[in-house]
């Protein structure tokens, strides 16, 4: 048996889980009619068969009716909802993991106007600032009602075959009665922290009628609310000791901080440029005041980190959720001794913020990831091989060489710098993104063991592309700062990829111009505040920075208010004239009736990439398919078979920014699902 720490076995209860990685709670937000059908089944079956000993679905299914989902949740205050746990149970069981659910109510954390259009309700009429609903204070038979839901619920996901089930209390309903911030009721329910931990008891008590003994339950719970007036750690403290003296669970899974703003969830679950692990000495805390199994996770990305909480007893079992999105066989790696095959979870935090806009939870850099059904993790032989050409080593080339290599191609990459990365190596300059690099690290290094050969300093034209006689060409090379968004001075304009690799000097008194909404436009704005400039970010959208999404905008936020900068939207930059040393931006609104004058020494334009796509052209006419690509056999998986040019003497494609100005992620998606059936 491994000595290694992680790959011990734990005994919660009657159950042995085979080693102490978790998959804690989280919703993809893949259900479908509220139900884990193929999609949600096939994630999470792929990370159980990756040898995590336990995963637990959905952040969380709701019990009640006024609980809708906010995202796409599960809703386990339906009896139809059986059947599909069944049948989701039944094939994890399969791999030897366990699975357990987690269920809420949401209390103030949704909207009246979703699902049923019931009133929100909560022990306040204090309204949360991230879902905005004014609830209603709960009143005597509201609170018996949802217990019973709990209960009802409960005893769906046990005949669902469930290991388990997982209440979560932080942020929701639970957590609502405990903290003082929230909790303004009279009477049994509010006052003394005994008062505002019942409703959390009386909860247990309801399950544990239903249920039995035998059955695992836990409480996923902020034992430190990081608020002033809120539970403070001598509180979160005692809380902690209470649950356990209760009797009525098996687990503590401890989080620390709130999640009713912006800004306090990306505390909690931290993201890119922020440190790692930051809650898990705290956790440690706990476990030592309590002596009581406890689980943690909040940025545990690597294995290293992982090992280190087990081994220094801080925790019983360790969460690696969102490294599970972007590598569902972390633990059959640890057990293969592969861990440098393991693919990096970068925090780019592209599946969360995903969720938290409406979206189904994608890996910024593993495309099957949430596409099991179609898109695989790990890359079959191909039946013949062929030689693959491939033109860029930005992020679509390198996971077209990967996949092409993995297939068992001959794959030969030109790439005209002297380093692979694309936009990645370039965005990866701000210290905050600095992770982003492993994207570009993991895949070279896959590519150097497949065998791969890369032409770097190497300015691939058509004649050096012909005269290596590929069976395929996949031209990647991605796009340039699109600038000439004006009707006139697009000459006096730099592009905020100037800014950010350091070509142009950052202006004294600059207007960032930003329609494209991504990373780039801040990251500019970043570097010339933090230079000493004085910076204005104008767009015409009403929100800046909408690809950025709520939780990545967070740090830009406190980094860019502390340099004073300022945000302008609903405007639009229409021209520019040269006034001496400075320059005047002509300005509009697409809302019409408006022209501003603004006068600065530097405008910075950031309005997404024109394709590089040259090269494309010069080689289409001489390709079999003329570049045409049969999306029908690319969305079902099938090889391409376009044959437009019977004298064609190679297939070609084009992927990523070659195409269009999109983002890493469809970079990535394109290079696999072409290159999968290769």
């Amino acid at each position: 048996m491994s000595n290694d720490p992680l790959l011990q076995p734990f005994q919660l209860k009657h159950l042995t889980l085979r080693n102490r990685i978790i998959v804690t709670s989280h919703e993809p937000a893949y259900p479908e009619d509220g139900m884990p059908k193929g999609r949600y089944r096939a994630y999470t079956v792929e990370r159980a068969r990756g040898g995590v000993a336990l995963t637990m679905t959905a952040g969380s299914a709701a019990v009640s009716k006024d609980s809708p989902p906010v995202f796409n949740n599960l809703l386990a205050y339906k009896d139809e909802i059986v059947p599909w746990i069944r049948e989701m149970t039944d094939a994890v069981h399969e791999t030897g993991a366990a699975i357990m659910i987690q269920l809420t109510h949401l209390g103030r954390r949704t909207r009246w106007d979703k699902g049923d259009w019931l009133p929100v309700v909560a022990p306040s009429h204090h309204r949360e600032a991230a879902h905005r609903a004014f609830p209603k204070k709960l009143e005597d038979w509201d609170i018996e009602r949802i217990i019973k839901d709990f209960a009802d619920a409960a005893e769906r996901m046990k005949a669902g075959g469930m290991d388990g089930v997982e209440l979560e209390a932080y942020g929701h309903l639970i957590d609502q009665f405990t903290s003082p911030l929230t909790n303004e009721l009279d009477g049994p329910y509010g006052g003394s922290l005994e008062n505002r931990m019942r409703f959390c008891f009386d909860v247990f008590r309801a399950i544990r009628k239903r249920v039995g003994d035998d059955f695992i339950l836990g409480v996923r719970y902020t034992a430190d609310e990081c608020l002033p007036g809120g539970t403070d750690r001598a509180e979160g403290i005692e809380i902690s000791k209470r649950l356990k003296e209760s009797g009525l669970i098996d687990y503590l899974n401890v989080v620390r901080g709130h999640i009713d703003t912006d800004a306090g969830l990306t505390d909690l679950i931290p993201i890119q440029g922020m440190a790692s692990a930051p809650h898990l000495d705290f956790a440690g805390e706990v476990r030592a005041a309590t002596n009581f199994p406890t689980f943690h996770a909040a940025k545990i990305q690597d294995v290293a980190t992982a090992r280190h909480a087990i081994a220094a007893g801080k925790v019983d079992m360790v969460g690696m959720t969102r490294a599970h999105m972007t590598d569902p066989h972390i633990v059959r790696k640890i057990m293969e001794k592969r861990e440098d095959d393991i693919r990096p979870c970068v925090g780019a935090n592209y599946c969360l913020d995903r969720i938290y806009q409406g979206g189904l939870a994608f890996c910024i850099h593993n495309a099957a990831t949430g596409r099991e059904e179609t898109m695989p993790h790990q890359i079959a032989k191909a039946e013949v091989r062929k030689k693959v050409v491939i033109v860029g080593a930005g992020p679509a080339g390198l996971e077209a060489a990967r996949v092409s290599a993995e297939r068992g191609h001959e794959v030969v990459v030109f790439e005209a710098a002297n380093n692979p990365g694309g936009q990645i190596r370039l965005t990866a300059q701000s210290e905050r993104r600095r992770e982003m690099i492993s994207i570009i690290d993991w895949r070279m290094s896959q590519c150097e063991k497949l065998g791969v050969t890369f032409r770097f300093n190497t300015w691939a034209d058509a004649a050096t592309v012909t005269a290596e006689n590929a069976d395929v060409v996949i031209i990647a090379t991605g796009g340039l700062p699109h600038t000439e968004v004006l009707s006139k001075g697009n000459e006096l304009v730099v592009s905020a990829w100037d800014i950010i690799s350091g070509d142009v000097k950052p202006g004294t008194n600059v207007l960032v111009y930003d329609d494209a909404g991504d990373h780039a436009g801040l990251q500019a704005a970043e570097f010339i505040a933090r230079a000493g400039g004085k910076v204005e970010i104008m767009t015409p959208d009403r929100a800046f920075a909408p690809e950025v999404m709520a939780m990545n905008l967070v740090p830009y936020m406190r980094s860019l208010q502390k340099l004073d900068t300022t945000f302008t939207v609903t405007y639009r930059l229409e021209s520019a004239e040269k006034s001496g040393n400075q320059i005047i931006a002509h300005i509009g609104s697409d809302y019409g009736g408006v022209s501003k004058q603004r006068t600065v020494d530097q405008i910075v334009v950031n309005h997404g990439t024109i394709p590089l796509d040259d090269l494309y052209f010069e080689l289409k006419p001489g390709s079999k398919n003329l570049g045409e690509v049969s999306y029908d056999e690319l969305i079902s998986g099938e090889p391409q078979t376009v044959e437009r040019n019977p004298e064609g003497t190679y297939q070609l494609f084009r992927i990523g920014d070659a195409v269009a100005a999109r983002n890493t992620h469809a970079a990535i998606y394109d290079a696999l699902r072409l290159a999968k059936d290769i």
